[in-house]
């Protein structure tokens, strides 16, 4: 079974690159023509992403270089530690909803230090793939089309990853413990 899916799994994308352009030549369309105006459209969505991903990054880092993640991490973690969450993740816990990428790095940091199989590094890979980069996404991809009014987008982005932040705690104890 394992082997069967692994043959569908190696030949399902080079499929469906060919099958797609196909059926689109089938129904007449100009297949090249249509791949560059997509690839046009593309790119200026691109480039008017641009200055709100860098107000995004530099908000970020100042944010960080502050000592200001710091502080926050400080005034929440006896809080955290009630319900059973480690206050070394709580950098993580914090960054997520912000970057990605920064997020990412401090779970790096996280399982480097102390294992991929330690309880942290569980949990930080279990809140890594949990939750998501609510206000990248709020500032990203609503800015580049022009939303500007989604504030009932913040409040459903924030519920979700102190949702997922929560199950990640609970199941992650139940399964592993400390």
């Amino acid at each position: 079974m394992y082997a069967l899916i692994a043959e569908i799994s190696r030949w399902a994308i080079p499929v469906i690159l060919l099958l797609v352009p196909l059926a689109a030549m089938i129904r007449g369309v100009k297949v090249f023509e249509a791949f560059v105006r997509g690839a046009e459209t593309g790119f200026s969505t691109a480039i008017k992403t641009i200055p709100y991903l860098v107000a995004m990054m530099v908000s970020i880092n100042i944010f960080r270089a502050s000592g200001a993640m710091e502080v926050l991490v400080k005034l929440i973690s006896p809080l955290l530690n009630t319900i059973g969450f480690p206050a070394e993740l709580l950098p993580h816990a914090v960054m997520r909803p912000l970057s990605g990428g920064a997020a990412l790095g401090i779970a790096t940091d996280i399982i480097a230090a102390h294992g991929p199989d330690s309880f942290l590094g569980r949990l930080v890979s279990t809140m890594q793939g949990t939750s998501d980069t609510t206000f990248y996404v709020l500032t990203l991809y609503f800015g580049s089309v022009g939303i500007y009014r989604y504030r009932y987008a913040i409040y459903s982005g924030l519920a979700a990853d102190i949702t997922t932040l929560l199950a990640s705690v609970y199941i992650v104890n139940a399964l592993y413990g400390k």
